[in-house]
């Protein structure tokens, strides 16, 4: 009879320096970890754009902008994730260099395997950082960027936006036609041009 491996449970701490020695990324919630699978061309070209937009944007202020390699930490949660952009206009956040706490804007790009995981789960750790002000998924095989948008009353309203339309993320003050998030990409075919 063999007997069943148990699988190791980290703390918070231990995830973060365990993480620091891997060669692949792993997500982190309540003492678990996921591994991150690589992402198609057309994926990485629209975040990469969205990031580059965001720091062309916002440079010489004090909002710095983070890609793929920076985790955002969802305290309430116990839980670490690698959004595919993120900003960040809180001066605290300066302070850590693995991991940001105070994010103002993320941004998700969909992928087949992770889709349901950020519109749903992902998306409501999210919602428990109160510094965020908007959430960003982003659709890389059609023109297509969603924006929920934190008003007033706390409520997070969404703000589709689609082919021909100006895309606005108020939390940063940047706006820009939805096609220069997807520079590059060949819409047909999801690949690059």
């Amino acid at each position: 009879m063999s007997i069943a491996k148990e699988k190791p449970v980290f703390t918070p701490e231990a995830y973060l320096e365990w993480e620091k020695h891997n060669e692949i990324k792993h997500e982190y919630l309540d003492g678990d970890v996921f591994a991150m699978t690589g992402a198609k061309d057309a994926h990485v070209t629209v975040a990469l754009n969205l990031a580059a937009l965001l720091k062309n944007h916002l440079r010489g202020g004090p909002c710095r902008v983070y890609i793929s390699d920076m985790k955002a930490q969802v305290e309430q949660a116990n839980a670490f994730f690698y959004p595919d952009v993120m900003v960040s206009c809180d001066e605290r956040d300066r302070q850590t260099d693995y991991f940001k706490r105070y994010p103002t804007l993320i941004a998700e790009v969909l992928s087949e395997s992770t889709a349901a995981f950020d519109r749903g789960r992902k998306f409501a750790f999210y919602r428990m950082l109160e510094s965020l002000r908007e959430y960003v998924i982003i659709d890389p095989d059609t023109l297509s960027l969603e924006c929920f948008r934190r008003d007033g009353n706390g409520h997070w309203v969404l703000y589709p936006f689609g082919p021909g339309e100006e895309v606005d993320l108020a939390s940063v003050g940047f706006s820009a036609p939805i096609e220069v998030f997807y520079e590059g990409v060949d819409m047909d075919t999801g690949q690059n041009r």
